[in-house]
């Protein structure tokens, strides 16, 4: 008995006919650089615009916030970070974050006083504001983008993707956009890059305990978890949100 002759005109797989054009040729390295290019220079090109409060006396906003913090915390002891003291004056911006968002507040310091040192002088700096540490401010905030959010989500969507975990055809085929939601994240771009916060380090470090705890690495998720508190408090309440 003669086999039945298979259809040349058979369907097309539903799985290829869904892709877009350049996902079948694009490596994921490729790919996942071309995403991080893309946040980068949406940061950068938020930066370059003004801040919230800028210009506006007597408390400049949360960029005189950030940079008050680098003032004290170079050049007074750790013991009167938190105290009120005729150097310290809490109503005026009292740093009210955890031990570990001083230290970085300190290391920030360190490199404006460098360069720019009048931008972080002790007392005599209150509302300084100029192009050079405006563009220095924002670097701090670009570079600890870069350091610890970038690959705190490339970790997660590394985690999250691969088997025993994300690991189903629809996941494995999405990971891209799924990079793109988390480095695009519009909440965070404006409020770190526009407004002028460090939220990137701590929700960096929560990312990071995430993509621990789902590639089963516990310690280090723990480890993260706890820098992350210690860096901003509210970010248990965050996670129940």
């Amino acid at each position: 008995m003669a086999k039945p002759k298979k259809s040349r005109n058979s369907a097309p797989d539903p799985s290829v006919a869904a892709r877009l054009p350049w996902q079948p040729s694009a490596p994921p390295l490729a790919t996942a650089l071309l995403i991080s290019f893309a946040a980068l220079l949406l940061r950068a090109l938020v930066s370059v615009g003004p801040y919230s409060g800028q210009g506006a006396a007597p408390k400049f906003g949360d960029y005189e916030a950030q940079r008050h913090w680098m003032e004290l915390t170079l050049h007074l002891p750790s013991s009167d970070w938190y105290r009120n003291t005729s150097d310290n004056d809490l109503a005026y911006w009292g740093l009210d974050y955890p031990p570990l968002s001083a230290y970085q507040s300190r290391l920030h310091a360190r490199l404006i006083n460098a360069s720019l040192p009048d931008a972080v002088a002790l007392r005599s700096s209150r509302g300084f504001e100029s192009h050079e540490s405006k563009l220095l401010m924002r670097w701090t905030v670009l570079s600890s983008d870069l350091m610890v959010f970038f690959p705190a989500a490339l970790w997660f969507v590394w985690a999250y993707i691969k088997d025993g975990v994300g690991g189903s055809g629809e996941r494995r085929e999405g990971w891209m956009w799924l990079l793109a939601m988390v480095l695009l994240n519009p909440c965070l771009v404006l409020i770190d890059h526009g407004h002028f916060q460090y939220n990137c380090i701590s929700l960096g470090l929560t990312l990071g305990a995430i993509a621990g705890i789902l590639s089963r690495n516990e310690l280090v998720a723990a480890a993260l978890f706890s820098l992350a508190i210690n860096h901003k408090q509210v970010l248990p309440y965050l996670e129940q949100r």
